[in-house]
């Protein structure tokens, strides 16, 4: 298919998570997307499994979730033949990506300044931890560390759980998605002025954006503190009653914002406080607990039958187990295989777009290190 990104170069200097999920979203989207690697080892984040799970001799089962659907090129840039062919490279390219500590491109002669020089429309994107100045510009740039430092541990869980991260590397991901916007943005101004545009994100912006409803709540309302409740299931540390998952008889289910009058008369619960509004968030506990009682008494398939008859927002919690046996998992058709260099194939997800209707699929693993240097060479004519 004819995809939006079709014909434009992207050169990956990146580890990890979020510089090479960006260039994940490029590739999907048609471009061409070169990982530049050191030699033999490549990128670390070949190393970085879940659960300790390794595909291939190409690396873990996590870094071929992230890279697939790219090619790579092995370059030692300390060797001068090696940064040459690079720097040739980059005269070709249409985007750089990188998400180097600051100061580690500069040391190569691949920075903004430099790089732009070789190629006076280069669209350079760069990730940081913190920012390429200041005072934590030297902090590792890591997810949790990111999530614990901005205050986002504080908003899951309970009142007596103390801070509890998320279980995705949340901030990498949305930050990934805003480099993604912030290049597809640079490319746009690129179109009109024809010059080289900088793209700019860091990890703890990203996390700051995620947080901007309760960070606007926070400094609007006198700097009071992210107010969990006690009670276990609570959804929201800012949101009122109901708001919440609920044990049932047999499963949880989930009850998102409604009235609280029309769903206490539903769950059989007695006039009460819960006729107030003013009420539902400061006895927030209090109602919570009143309706998690009501709601042990029938099976969560029952609860949801009779509170979506009556049009309350609510849903069966399931494990992965139930979603992807689930018809709107299938329905979804969000799955894909990739085929290994070995002759196995990888199930993994597909890009989450449609572009005219038609889904983002390629079925290209990630690539061994240095895998496609002779295609490569060949196609840019780069000198051996």
């Amino acid at each position: 298919m004819d995809r939006p990104l079709d014909g434009l170069l992207v050169l990956e200097f990146a580890q990890f998570m979020a510089g090479p999920t960006t260039g994940l979203r490029l590739a999907d989207l048609g471009a061409r997307v070169i990982k530049i690697e050191r030699p033999v080892s490549g990128e670390a984040g070949r190393q970085i499994a879940i659960k300790n799970l390794f595909v291939d001799d190409n690396g873990s089962l996590v870094f071929h979730t992230i890279n697939r659907n790219k090619e790579s090129y092995a370059a030692d840039l300390k060797n001068e033949g090696d940064l040459a062919r690079v720097k040739a490279l980059i005269k070709r390219a249409d985007v750089i990506i990188h998400n180097f500590r600051p100061g580690i491109m500069e040391k190569f002669g691949l920075d903004y300044t430099s790089a732009s020089q070789l190629n006076g429309s280069i669209v350079y994107a760069v990730v940081s931890g913190y920012g390429t100045s200041g005072p934590w510009a030297g902090k590792p740039g890591q997810d949790l560390l990111v999530q614990s430092l901005s205050g986002l541990t504080w908003l899951t869980g309970s009142r007596a759980d103390g801070p509890v991260p998320f279980g995705l590397a949340v901030v990498d991901m949305y930050c990934a998605t805003h480099l993604t916007q912030g290049i597809l943005a640079g490319l746009l101004k690129r179109s009109r002025t024809q010059q080289s545009v900088l793209v700019e994100v860091s990890l703890m912006e990203s996390a700051l954006d995620m947080q901007f409803e309760v960070l606007t709540t926070h400094l609007n309302d006198g700097g009071k503190l992210p107010d969990r409740s006690g009670v276990c299931g609570s959804g929201h540390a800012y949101l009122s009653a109901p708001y919440g998952v609920y044990a049932t008889a047999k499963g949880y289910i989930a009850l998102a914002m409604g009235d609280l009058t029309q769903i206490a008369g539903l769950v059989g619960l007695a006039p009460g406080c819960y006729q107030d509004r003013a009420t539902w968030f400061s006895r927030r506990d209090e109602l919570l607990k009143q309706i998690g009682e009501r709601m042990k008494r029938q099976p969560a398939n029952a609860w949801e039958a009779l509170l979506t008859g009556a049009g309350v927002w609510c849903a069966v919690v399931n494990d992965y187990g139930a979603f992807t046996g689930s018809d709107g998992f299938r329905h979804a058709d969000m799955l894909q295989e990739v085929a290994l260099s070995n002759g196995s194939r990888l199930t993994t997800t597909r890009s989450p777009l449609q572009i005219d209707g038609k889904c983002l699929r390629a079925n290209k693993a990630a690539p061994g290190v240095g895998a496609d240097n002779a295609r490569i060479n060949r196609d840019y004519h780069l000198t051996s």
